[in-house]
C-alpha cells in the first residue's frame, strides 16, 4: 500500500457505501471541520455535516450526513451512517 493512503470504509443500515483506499477525509465535529490523512492519530469521534473524499486517484466526492460515528485505528479508518439516536 502507498504510504500516503489508508483504508476507508463507510457502512450505512442498507450496506457498504464506499470501501477502499483514499488520499484524505474532511468532517465535522464539535471541535468544528478536521482533516485525516495517513498515519493520522487513531481517535473515535462523532461527525456532522458531510463527508468528504479524495479517492486514490485525486477524485473527490462529498456526502451530506445527519450524524455518523467516525473510527480511526491504524490506518483503517470506518464510519458508521445511521446513528440518530445516538447522543453527542
Amino acid at each position: 500500500m502507498n504510504d500516503n493512503l489508508f483504508h476507508l470504509k463507510i457502512v450505512a443500515k442498507d450496506g457498504i457505501l464506499f470501501d477502499g483506499e483514499i488520499k484524505s477525509l474532511t468532517s465535522y465535529n464539535d471541535n468544528g471541520k478536521f482533516d485525516i490523512l495517513a498515519l493520522h492519530a487513531n481517535f473515535i469521534s462523532i461527525i456532522y455535516k458531510s463527508i468528504i473524499i479524495v479517492d486514490s486517484k485525486g477524485g473527490k466526492r462529498e456526502m451530506d450526513i445527519e450524524k455518523a460515528l467516525l473510527k480511526n485505528k491504524e490506518n483503517n479508518l470506518e464510519i458508521y451512517l445511521g446513528i440518530d439516536n445516538i447522543s453527542a
